[in-house]
């Protein structure tokens, strides 16, 4: 009679187990489906290059994106900001602005690195290196390409009436905590420079940033208007860039298209 007693306790005991692992791995496997059906698109790699002309350790850098940029025309975002803090030494950058140099200290900021400095190369807003080293530079470009992106942009109705492009997007993927960074950006321009550090040299700048407007989408379409500066000329070759950064300025999709 014991024995019989004992044999349901274990038979009993051998049931629950069974039925709490099967419970168990279905628990885990419904968990990992949520993780695998996350929503992951194309990788993309942004380059922000923080340059000068008045600085004469940057031209080797300007030179390696516009290498950059045409090696990896479909796959690399490759953009130019030109800083005001070196136009003090007797050159003033026509592309230069103020609030890029604030771009490029909130960057740093973020980094905790203790200041802005030329030529320096942020990649992704996620880290950043000498703008002209190049082997570095190859390197993370490799890594990053391998790293699918939170989002997908797309980009239609692109219309240039001469005073600036309209242009429409639709974002994929979670747009939340999340900002739309709209681009102007020239192709190339050559400049004589006349003073400065890098006095009686013509420098070639590519993908030169000349607007930058901040959006907050509320919705996963939307319009924009970019206005052109004085600078640009209506023939010259440029390209809208639509950028999505989250609040640590981390890239996490991006789009172009050349602005007919």
């Amino acid at each position: 009679m014991l024995k019989k007693i004992l044999l349901s306790i274990l038979v009993l005991g051998s049931l629950v187990f069974a039925a709490f692992t099967k419970t168990n791995s279905v628990e885990n496997t419904i968990s990992d489906n949520s993780l695998v059906t996350k929503e992951t698109f194309k990788p993309v790699v942004v380059l922000e290059l923080f340059t000068s002309q008045g600085c004469s350790s940057c031209p080797p850098a300007d030179v390696l994106l516009d290498k950059v940029k045409r090696e990896y025309a479909d796959e690399v975002y490759a953009l130019s900001y030109h800083v005001d803090y070196w136009n003090y030494i007797g050159w003033e950058d026509p592309f230069s602005k103020p609030e890029y140099a604030k771009k490029q200290r909130d960057y740093n900021i973020q980094f905790r690195n203790r200041s802005n400095y030329t030529p320096q190369l942020v990649i992704n807003g996620k880290e950043h290196i000498v703008g002209s080293n190049t082997n570095l530079l190859y390197n993370k470009i490799s890594a990053y390409k391998e790293q699918k992106a939170e989002n997908k942009i797309g980009l239609s109705k692109i219309d240039n009436d001469g005073r600036g492009v309209s242009f429409e997007y639709e974002i994929y993927g979670s747009l939340q905590d999340k900002e739309l960074r709209a681009l102007l950006v020239l192709d190339q321009r050559q400049t004589e420079v006349r003073r400065g550090e890098n006095r009686n040299r013509t420098l070639k700048n590519s993908n030169i940033v000349v607007a930058e407007k901040m959006i907050k989408p509320s919705e996963s379409k939307g319009k924009g208007v970019l206005l052109f500066p004085k600078i640009v000329k209506p023939n010259e070759k440029k390209y809208l860039i639509l950028l999505l950064q989250d609040v640590n300025y981390k890239i996490t999709g991006a789009v172009k298209s050349t602005v007919l």
